[in-house]
């Protein structure tokens, strides 16, 4: 368990895993998760139909595809999708990326699949 007294590492969380496409959960706040992911390559085309999802770049860069446009991110940039709107983040080099969703929020959103992760916990 997190000690309320104690800041969030993100590099120590970061060096802490290798896998790719599989969120960490850092932080609650309030009925939402912060969450780290080392994000490789094309992940699927999903939506979430009822909540928003934010992406913000740590390290590295990467592109949120949407159906009409891409939107390039790179360290510091974060990016909102809104719900409802369909989307694939893709990463032709490793990056590390921060998330904040509502609790209970699927990875794939709509689409489910082979790339559906389990949230690890490490509050």
């Amino acid at each position: 368990m997190h000690s309320s007294t104690t800041a969030i590492s993100l590099d120590k969380k970061f060096a802490q895993f290798t896998d790719h496409w599989s969120p960490k959960k850092i932080a609650t706040l309030n009925d939402y998760e912060i969450k780290i992911v080392k994000i490789k390559g094309e992940f699927v085309w999903h939506t979430h139909a009822d909540t928003d999802e934010l992406f913000l770049v740590v390290k590295g860069n990467l592109r949120i595809q949407l159906r009409d446009g891409d939107v390039p991110l790179g360290p510091g940039d974060l990016f909102v999708v809104p719900h409802g709107v369909e989307h694939c983040p893709i990463a032709e080099e490793e990056a590390e990326v921060m998330l904040i969703e509502p609790v209970g929020v699927t990875n794939t959103g709509d689409v489910g699949g082979p790339r559906t992760a389990a949230l690890d916990d490490w509050t």
